[in-house]
């Protein structure tokens, strides 16, 4: 039926706003509800009609824009223009004319910086004046990283640009820091400059900057409206207003004074009102019920047992109030308790989260209709707190949210009728269902707003709404009805949204939808960006009224298409809200009326009425801290200080008043230089605790601990790449996360220039000599010839090199020079040529479409930076007295090979032909002639049967290289062929019609050869690289093949086998003598003049290798030394250089000293990454001298040089790219942290070859300051030698005698036993252990290396981690009885020794003893500080150190009886088994307990433990569960192999899958089974790997098992076609999950052509399973 209102009406908004302008307040009033009433249906008003501006509003200006540009040139202004008013166009020609006088000044640099208040913004304005201006332009925002940047990044921008685009803050920070001067500055733009009041960063800057400055730059400030606040304005309230702005940003207000004007140019919409009835429901009832519901949870709250918080978490059910028994006090005990296990924010979202609920839900009963009121609670059932969190109190109150709102879906459901869903098509509910509440009237005449609209294409719509419930429930109900099904839907909030913002990026996608007309309706909350940008904009519907005059006058200059509309929702007769819109339209004209009104001469400026801010300047940079910045910069220096125990360092402030005024008196922690002030009198509370501030950062700048630009000098900005432009990654220099493309040096030593020679050359050899452990196997000896020679620790060396079933031994020994003349060169190179391409290439090349003989060709083999020979040499069995007897016989033979090949090779005949019946092998005139039985005829040559075996051949018709095995008796080209292929009739058959070949000689033998295959690496043994796995991969890699083939197609050469054998060790060989020469080379740049400081290059490789590499040594071992070194030689530099440094800045400046991001540039800057080994070995990529490679991986990068530039298009963080692989350039993607940790290793590896001088010198090289004069040790020692000691020599003896030495300085020991809180001294022992904190370091790492020498990096690391432990040194303290002598004046630090004293005095010193004792960290701050001491006193000899030490630290760790943390412990087995461990923490008094739960297959696993924090109690934990799995005999860390039991059919479940019951066998008491609630999980992802790891996730969500795999493999000569995938293998995955109180799945996945895809099969095939099973849940896209 038809639903049409016979009371609606359009009113014309010209006359509202007409009678409120012109009339007495209650006569509009009076008339306009009157009109509301009896006026017809009208569309826009007359005075605001107008056709739209055409063409580039930049290039062609208006001529009210130029007015104002005019204006604007004269004086500073704000100009007050609508949105669409040509601001771009008037703050571009500004920029241009402004940027001509940049351009001409050649003097002194100036900028224009443009100002905006959000993100979004900056991107929009940074298009806009690069796009329309010559000049130099870079936009800067927070997350570019701007705040981290130093003065040269600032002074670099400066420079290299014009215009700066940036938010208020970045330019408020850096103008504070110094990093820019204000006199910079010539010309700022403040967008949206309303926003400059109170404390917003533009009001910051015109009060701290611009009105201090004697050299001013230019303002101009632009905003649709001057008034910021909510509500509306009275005139005189415009006036202060307005005045108040001019003031403070020493401008004048401008506006274009003829409306009509304006509106010539500036497209206005035609403004309507559109009215609807009021509600005739009020639903008290339902409002009844939610109050009650919402009541109900509260009073469940109270009456909680904690005891049923942990049960009732594991189950999705509704709470009931009769069934929780009262406890109120437990309940507060447990709130109290649970303070410290979850956050605040935590507390606080609980908290607020059920009133913001209920009142959602009720604006939307009141406002939308019961039926989206219904879909108001189930949005907030999407959005309810997290049920599933750890924290036992946070799930209590997940469960409350998630019960109160089921109570109110469940009542309205009650309320709605069972079609409900239908009647939301309302177009066919009618009156009837406004009537019953089920909608309102208002929602009713939107939707025939919507249905107005004819052409979805052409509809571009705005809804504004107050809150974003509206916006999510309107669209969820559009999207029911099938008559608006045309229209697409989306909503859009503001970033000032308290809880529920859209991400940035989602805002931009919807909006970029909107634009391109992907989304018709879009609804936005009010406090949207002022930054949008919707050109064509049809409509703008205000569903609610606008809050603020700003609000009002932004959304309808929103509606800015040609004849677009701007809709005002208003009630029938509703008097509050004609008054509102009343007080709107009037503070909007009166805004108008008063920026049209004021003094536009530009003769007058008002004089700056702005405060004086108290503010301190450091003359050197200009840095700035005011009163009202410098609590939070005391805050950021005290936040950077050294800390115990991670404890945050926070300023303390204690006001005080004196007479009618206030004083403050700051307190600083204790590793401040200074730690109480007292600030000045103010008239209030905060204003002293400002002031006081104030005078703490001066003082502290005076001091030191600020520098000169007001930062706390542990925290000056690094010189980091953040200027990277483009770009913005989370990850910086040094981190893992991080990949750069870098090149591959040359190695120098194989380069040469004999090849273009004609005389000869002159070569240093090598000899290459074998021994296999197979004494029978014998190799040729090989000559390697090189131009250069090598160092003598690299030309004499061995290889080991592992094959399958045998070992192999190269020794490499310099062999003197050795002269060939020309024609030996030519020949030489000829064999190499012929041999490499032959098993390692092709000895054939496509030209023109046709194969050719490689070496026929003119294609130069030979690369001058490649330049080498390797030659056979004699066998020992024919001694000729000649050391380096080279086998020429062998050589020339190939030689001939090689010229037979240039005219006989049938490659060009390799495709058969129908007319080649005739085709002959041999000349035309040949004669064929019959086996003898004696003599086998080759291609070129007779050989006799005996002298056959092992002769090395060549095919005539392919160019491959085979052996021969021997021949095949009773055979002939006339035998059966013997292939799957049955189209030929024999050998001769097949020759004859593959080749079009006539065999000659059809009655000769077959000869059985032996193919020759490609070459592996040899370097890594993989029998001791992964078992069985790698053992079937290096089955399939050498795998030999046979062939049969009649003799007259195959070459003949004077090789024999043990000459060929060598071939396939060589590429391993020469990779391992190219990687040591790389390794002499870089160690002859360290080395310079400085001479060699013999560090074997073996060492330096061995920094140079990353495990990638997969050989038996790497960097990791020498990177853990070299960290030490590293960490010793820079804290000795710092300590002794400066004497005036606390600890804090020691340790600051050490980080930053050795950070990953420091050693990266400086590693970078010697190109040290182009030197490291990052891949394994891969021959296939390997080419010899005078080899064609067929492997190519062509460069894509767009560098032409084998260096790579340090650019930011060079870095990226695709977690997808692969790390290592080299293209043909040398060009490969390598991690950042390697470059650092290859700094780390080369300072290891320099100190284990050449000691603490070595170090140095590498470290000089690197530029990293670790230099110590002796002058420095003097001094700190006649300081410490001046301190009176005398009162206590008596107990300094004492202490000597515990620690078995004497010290020359008795003050050195004195301040290192002075804790910090000591009165009457000005020393303490922090300094001291910090330097003692590296000595032990080194010290103990140092002996760790040497006595473990086979312990691998990882193991060698927990050793180092579990010898310089605090703990391990407070136990060192405690058993030699030094924590007495410690002096301090501190009562609680006392007890705390005393405790820990006690209670480690009857225990054995084993980590699960002391898991729950937590030893003082100034136990162990002792003992370093006496190392610290020592180590001065012995004028740095580090020897005579642990001469001392070792014995006091004894027993040191070993591998035997290292205990690696409980929970490490755990966390490792149970991931070798795939479980997974679950925590939950609860406090009882002062007491932390934890709970630890593993699932196994069969029973559930708890743990429980208790300690004073988490950690402990997580221990302690951890050591329970450990010794339960123990006692089930679970044990080692490999993964237990579970076996398949055979079941009977009635276990098999759909599809062959098997589905066994298992039974929970646990030892706990038998508890209430909960619920199971089907688990939700997000969609499959699709992507390799994707299904693996959906279903891995899963498990570890519901505490499962991982899944295990078992792999069935098929092979076949033929390729399996497994959709658009091809392979000679298949595989198979048997997938099986064990769900525990279920039983267990398995199933098999489909076939595909690699092992990896065949898990995903079988992985999604599992998911689909378990959706089917009820198990889970999957999301749709």
């Amino acid at each position: 039926m038809s639903t049409e209102n016979p009371k609606r009406h359009f009113i014309p908004f010209s006359s509202f706003v007409k009678r409120i302008w012109d009339a007495p307040n209650s006569i509009v009033r009076m008339e306009v509800q009157d009109e509301i009433t009896l006026n017809p249906l009208k569309r826009c008003f007359e005075d605001m009609d107008s056709k739209p501006q055409t063409g580039d509003e930049t290039s062609i200006p208006s001529e009210y824009e130029r007015k104002v540009y005019e204006v604007a040139m004269r004086r500073n202004t704000i100009a007050v223009l609508e949105n669409g008013a040509g601001k771009t166009s008037i703050q571009t020609m500004m920029i241009k004319e402004i940027g001509k006088t940049l351009k001409k000044n050649k003097g002194e640099k100036k900028l224009i910086i443009f100002l905006t208040p959000t993100v979004s913004l900056v991107h929009r304005q940074y298009e806009e004046i690069k796009s329309h201006t010559e000049l130099e332009v870079e936009e800067y925002y927070g997350a570019k990283g701007v705040d981290e940047w130093n003065v040269k990044t600032w002074e670099k921008e400066v420079n290299e640009h014009d215009v700066l685009v940036m938010t208020p803050q970045v330019l408020l920070n850096a103008l504070r820091k110094g990093f820019l001067s204000f006199q910079v500055l010539c010309f700022i733009i403040l967008d949206e400059c309303h926003f400059a009041t109170r404390k917003h960063p533009y009001a910051k800057i015109m009060k701290e900057f611009y009105h201090k400055s004697s050299n001013r730059p230019k303002i101009f400030g632009m905003t649709a409206s001057p008034g910021i606040r909510n509500g509306v304005f009275s005139n005189g309230e415009c006036q202060d207003h307005i005045s108040e702005l001019e003031s403070l940003l020493d401008s004048q207000v401008y506006t274009i004074e003829d409306r009509v004007e304006r509106k010539e140019f500036i497209l206005m919409a035609n403004q309507n009102s559109r009215l609807y009835d009021p509600a005739t429901s009020s639903n008290l009832e339902l409002k009844e019920e939610l109050e009650s519901s919402r009541s109900k949870v509260y009073t469940i709250e109270d009456r909680m047992e904690p005891k049923e918080f942990i049960p009732l978490a594991n189950q999705n059910c509704r709470l009931y109030d009769q069934d929780l028994p009262s406890n109120l006090e437990l309940k507060k005990k447990l709130e109290s308790s649970c303070s410290k296990v979850y956050t605040n924010e935590d507390r606080t979202k609980l908290k607020e989260f059920i009133p913001m609920a209920k009142q959602n839900i009720l604006f939307c009963l009141e406002n939308l209709g019961l039926l989206c009121a219904h879909e108001a609670v189930k949005v907030c059932l999407e959005n309810a707190p997290d049920v599933q969190k750890e924290c036992v109190f946070y799930r209590e109150g997940a469960l409350r949210c998630v019960y109160f709102l089921e109570e109110v879906l469940s009542t309205f459901e009650e309320s709605l009728p069972e079609d409900h869903e239908k009647l939301q098509d309302v177009r066919y509910s009618g009156l009837e269902a406004i009537a019953r509440g089920q909608i309102s009237s208002k929602l009713h005449e939107l939707l025939e707003i919507f249905r107005s609209f004819e052409k979805a294409r052409e509809v571009s719509c705005i809804i504004f709404v107050e809150r974003i419930i509206t916006a999510k429930v309107i669209e969820r109900f559009l999207k029911k009805n099938t008559d608006l099904s045309h229209l697409t839907v989306s909503w859009l909030t503001g970033s000032n949204s308290s809880g529920d913002e859209l991400a940035l990026k989602i805002q931009r996608e919807t909006l970029e939808s909107f634009q391109c007309g992907k989304v018709n309706l879009l609804f936005a909350t009010g406090n949207v960006e002022e930054g949008m940008q919707v050109p064509k904009c049809s409509s703008v519907i205000s569903f609610d009224i606008p809050e603020s005059v700003r609000r009002f006058v932004w959304s309808k200059s929103r509606a800015c298409q040609d004849d677009s509309q701007y809709i005002l929702m208003l009630e029938r007769g509703n008097k509050n809200q004609i008054d509102k819109m009343f007080n709107l339209v009037q503070s909007e004209y009166s805004m108008t009326d008063k920026a049209i009104t004021r003094d536009t001469d530009g003769s007058f400026t008002k004089a700056s009425a702005t405060k004086e801010v108290p503010a301190y300047i450091v003359e050197v940079t200009g840095a700035s801290v005011a009163a009202n910045s410098s609590i939070s910069l005391v805050h950021r220096y005290c936040d950077k200080l050294p800390r115990e125990n991670n404890v945050i360092l926070k300023p303390t402030f204690e006001c005080f008043q004196e007479g009618s005024f206030y004083r403050c008196k700051l307190v600083l922690p204790p590793s401040a230089p200074f730690q109480t002030i007292i600030g000045p009198e103010s008239g209030s509370r905060h204003l002293s605790k400002q002031l006081v501030c104030l005078d703490a950062c001066k003082k502290l700048h005076m001091m030191g601990a600020l520098n000169d630009h007001l930062l706390p000098v542990n925290e000056e900005p690094p010189q980091n790449d953040s200027t990277l432009k483009g770009k913005v990654l989370t990850s910086g220099a040094g981190t893992t996360k991080r990949k750069e493309l870098h090149g591959t040096t040359c190695v120098r030593k194989l380069s040469g220039n004999w090849g273009d020679k004609d005389d000869g050359a002159c070569f240093h050899a090598y000899k290459m000599e074998f021994s296999c452990s197979i004494a029978e196997v014998h190799y040729s000896s090989f000559l390697l010839l090189l131009e250069s020679k090598l160092d003598d620790d690299v030309g004499n060396n061995q290889v080991d090199l592992f094959l399958l079933k045998k070992f192999v031994r190269c020794f490499v020994s310099f062999h003197g020079e050795l002269y060939l003349d020309s024609q030996q060169v030519a020949k030489a190179k000829c064999f190499q040529e012929l041999f490499f391409n032959g098993l390692f290439g092709k000895l054939y090349v496509k030209l023109s479409g046709k194969k050719r003989f490689l070496l026929e060709t003119k294609e130069s083999l030979w690369d001058p930076l490649n330049m080498y020979l390797l030659l056979p040499l004699e066998s020992v069995d024919k001694p000729t007295g000649k050391p380096l007897d080279i086998n020429w016989t062998g050589i020339e033979s190939c030689v001939s090979v090689v010229e037979f090949l240039k005219k006989n090779a049938w490659l060009k005949i390799l495709e058969p032909k129908d007319d080649c019946e005739n085709s002959l092998i041999h000349s035309n005139d040949s004669v064929t002639t019959k086996f003898n039985g004696h003599v086998i005829e080759l291609a070129n040559k007779s050989v006799p049967v005996d002298s056959l075996k092992e002769m090395v051949v060549v095919a005539i018709h392919t160019c491959r290289i085979y052996s021969i095995v021997h021949a095949v008796d009773n055979t002939s080209a006339e035998s059966p062929f013997e292939a799957e292929d049955t189209n030929f009739l024999s050998y001769a058959d097949y020759f004859h019609k593959k080749y079009g070949i006539v065999l000659k000689h059809p009655e000769q033998p077959l000869l059985l050869l032996k193919q020759s295959h490609n070459s592996h690496n040899l370097l890594v043994d993989f029998s001791k690289e992964g078992g069985n796995k790698s053992k079937n991969k290096w089955t399939a890699g050498v795998e030999q093949q046979h062939a049969h083939m009649p003799p007259e197609l195959l070459v003949g050469t004077d090789i024999r086998t043990d000459i060929l054998k060598p071939f396939y060790l060589l590429p391993s060989i020469m990779h391992r003598l190219e990687s040591l020469m790389l390794a002499s080379q870089l160690r002859d740049e360290i080395a310079g003049p400085a001479g060699d400081l013999h560090i074997t290059s073996s060492l330096i490789l061995e920094a140079l290798t990353t495990l990638r590499c997969n050989e038996s040594f790497s960097m990791e071992r020498l990177e853990l030394l070299g960290d030490s070194v590293l960490k010793y030689t820079v804290s000795c530099h710092l300590f002794l250089k400066d004497s005036k440094l606390h600890e804090g800045q020691l340790s600051s400046r050490r980080s930053r000293a050795v950070c990953n991001a420091t050693l990266h540039k400086l590693g970078t800057n010697r190109t040290l990454q182009e030197y490291i080994r990052d891949c394994a070995f891969d021959p296939r990529q390997w080419t010899a001298s005078g080899q064609r490679s067929i492997w190519r991986s062509p460069c894509d990068h767009g560098v032409d040089t084998r260096e790579v530039p340090m650019d930011d298009k060079f870095v990226t963080e695709d977690e997808k790219l692969v790390v290592g692989k080299s293209c043909d350039k040398g060009h490969r993607w390598m991690g950042s942290k390697t470059v650092s940790d290859c700094v780390e290793a080369l300072i290891g590896a320099y100190y284990v070859g050449g000691g603490l001088n070595a170090a140095f010198q590498l470290m000089k090289w690197f530029s990293i300051g670790a230099e110590v004069e002796p002058s420095w040790v003097d001094d700190v020692i006649k300081t410490a030698s001046l301190r009176s000691y005398t009162p206590k020599a008596k107990d300094l003896k004492l202490l000597e005698s515990k620690i078995g030495y004497e010290f020359s300085v008795k003050g050195l020991l004195l301040e290192a036993i002075t804790h910090e809180h000591e009165q009457g001294v000005d020393y303490c022992y922090q300094r001291l252990e910090f330097l003692g904190d590296s000595v032990l370091d080194i010290l103990v790492t140092w002996h760790l290396y040497l006595s473990h020498p086979d312990v691998d990096p990882g193991e060698l690391t927990d050793l180092r981690a579990a010898s310089v432990s605090n703990d391990n040194f407070a136990i060192a303290a405690v058993k030699h009885n030094l924590y007495s002598h410690l002096q301090h004046g501190f009562s609680s630090l006392g007890s705390q020794i005393s405790e820990y004293v006690k209670s480690t005095s009857d225990l054995s010193k084993t980590s699960i003893l002391t898991q729950a004792i937590k030893a003082p960290k100034v136990l162990g701050d002792l003992v370093e500080s006496i190392a610290g001491a020592m180590l001065i006193d012995t004028n740095l000899d580090i020897n005579k150190v642990w001469k001392v030490f070792k014995p006091l630290l004894s027993p040191i760790v070993t591998p035997d009886n290292l205990e690696l943390p409980p929970c490490r412990e755990l966390i490792e087995l149970c991931d070798s088994l795939g479980y997974f461990i679950k925590v939950n923490y609860t406090l009882k008094g002062n007491t932390m307990n934890a709970e630890l739960k593993v699932q196994l297959e069969d029973v559930m696993l708890l743990g429980h433990g208790s300690g004073h924090d988490r950690k402990a109690a997580k221990g302690m934990a951890a050591v329970d569960l450990l010794k339960q799995l123990e006692g089930r005999g679970i044990v080692s860390s490999k993964r237990k192999k579970l076996g398949t039991n055979d079941v009977d059919d009635s276990s098999r479940g759909l599809d062959g899958i098997i589905i066994s019951q298992t039974h929970n066998q646990t030892s706990e008491p038998p508890q209430k089974k909960l619920k199971f609630v089907t688990p939700v999980m997000p969609p499959i992802n699709m992507n390799k790997g994707g299904p693996r790891s959906s279903l891995f996730d899963l498990c570890k969500r519901l505490q499962w098992p991982l899944p295990t795999f078992q792999t069935y493999e098929e092979k076949s000569k033929t390729p399996f076609i497994i959709g658009d995938k091809k392979g000679f293998n298949k595989f198979e995955s048997r997938i099986k999950l064990i769900i525990p109180d279920f039983g267990v799945i398995e199933l098999t996945g489909e076939g595909r052509t690699d092992k990896k895809a065949s898990f995903d099969s079988a992985a999604l095939l599992m998911l689909y399973e378990l959706e089917r099973q009820e198990k889970v849940i999957i999301s749709e896209e």
